[in-house]
């Protein structure tokens, strides 16, 4: 999962066993990273991706992740692609940050989503052609939400994976869980508060990770062209689910401020994007939770 993962928890009543369900928490983390790394070359996706034109069986967790980073393509008209695998490499991208594991690039073809095909029946998935799919805007927001059904349960709990965050329940003051977003030019600063409970915050910026290529560049894509994209330096959502929040993060950052903060209220999530000279645009809604 390339990243760091702590769950707190408000002390339980009753008879859940809490020990049990934060080890059943974590050991999702290591399962979608089994399914769904594209660094690692025995991961279920790596063996998917050496197989292209071939309609391969995958697991219901994989096909999970596949099929809704699809679905968040087609609704970003592609500013989401998880096809850009192979860019992500070729721009410095290419190991995992944690154990130096890496893809190597399969194909330097032009591709886009459309390229991948799900099965009629589900829980099969065909590439049209050679690519490296690249499920990392989703798969740690699915593993997060599968933690979170696994403390379900448990009276408050706050699970955060590398920033991208899950608050259950209340906090052990018993209200909402509050959450710092950081600024992402003062990095001592908040740009944000947010009070959540029963929700994910996740946030996309282009302070996260720069290229090996050219450390000017930062790790989120512009599918079309396989360049930084530009014109924002953070987007966050506050969303249901973590999956959510994450992909419609990553899709709003690519298409731009002002498109992007409408993009995610069509999605009826709410989020914040802040550009680089630090202007900022809010959903409507994002000030129920404004602390």
């Amino acid at each position: 999962m390339d990243t760091i993962v702590s769950i707190e928890t408000v002390p339980a009543k009753g008879e859940i066993d809490v020990d049990a369900r934060i080890a059943g928490a974590f050991a999702w983390f290591t399962e979608v990273e089994a399914r769904c790394s594209r660094f690692n070359p025995q991961s279920e996706l790596s063996r998917l991706c050496d197989r292209p034109g071939v309609a391969v069986p995958v697991s219901p967790l994989l096909f999970r992740a596949i099929e809704f980073a699809l679905a968040v393509a087609a609704d970003s008209g592609g500013a989401f692609d998880p096809t850009v695998g192979d860019a992500m490499a070729r721009a410095g991208f290419r190991r995992n940050y944690q154990d130096g594991s890496a893809n190597e690039v399969r194909s330097a073809a032009p591709c886009s989503f459309r390229d991948v095909l799900l099965g009629p029946a589900g829980c099969e998935v065909t590439l049209r052609r050679p690519l490296t799919l690249d499920l990392g805007a989703v798969a740690k927001g699915l593993a997060i939400d599968l933690a979170a059904q696994e403390l379900s349960g448990i009276d408050g709990f706050l699970i955060n994976a590398g920033g991208d965050i899950y608050a259950g329940g209340m906090n052990p003051d018993g209200h909402p869980w509050v959450i710092g977003v950081r600024d992402p030019r003062e990095f001592d600063s908040l740009a944000a508060r947010f009070s959540v409970s029963g929700a994910a915050v996740c946030t996309s910026g282009d302070y996260e990770r720069a290229s090996a290529v050219n450390p000017a560049d930062h790790h989120i894509l512009q599918p079309a062209n396989g360049r930084a994209a530009a014109g924002v330096a953070s987007v966050t959502v506050v969303a249901p689910t973590a999956m959510a929040a994450d992909a419609l993060a990553t899709a709003a950052f690519v298409l731009g401020p002002r498109e992007g903060i409408a993009f995610l209220e069509a999605n009826g999530v709410e989020g914040l994007a802040i550009t680089p000279t630090g202007e900022r645009f809010e959903t409507p809604g994002l000030k129920g939770y404004l602390e």
